[in-house]
């Protein structure tokens, strides 16, 4: 069965930084687009970054600068690295996997930024 599985999350005060991982089970990396997203509690689920095709990368203007999507095929990973993390960017950040026909999100990891 395809799976996406967080992990990563966790406490920090604002300035601090954290990895995020996503391993995927049974799902071909190469053939989909990965994105991070996030809700807060409140408000709508947001994207937060992508990365498709030959290493393109977007970022929601809030992010850019200070958050790094990346992804390793060889470990069905992809990671996003968060730097500078500030108190407005405390949510639950989920991964997805978008394909023609398919999508796919994980459970979620609780990002909790505060001094």
């Amino acid at each position: 069965q395809e799976q996406l599985v967080e992990s990563g999350g966790g406490s920090v005060q604002p300035g601090g930084s954290l990895r995020l991982s996503c391993v995927a089970s049974k799902i071909d990396l190469s053939t989909y687009t990965m994105g991070w997203h996030r809700q807060a509690p409140g408000k709508h689920r947001e994207l937060v970054a992508t990365i498709t095709g030959p290493e393109i990368t977007n970022y929601r203007e809030s992010v850019k600068g200070r958050f790094t999507i990346s992804r390793d095929y060889a470990n069905k990973t992809v990671y996003l690295q968060m730097n500078s993390l500030k108190p407005e960017d405390t949510a639950v950040y989920s991964c997805n996997a978008r394909g023609r026909t398919r999508e796919y999100w994980g459970q979620g990891t609780q990002v909790t930024v505060s001094p």
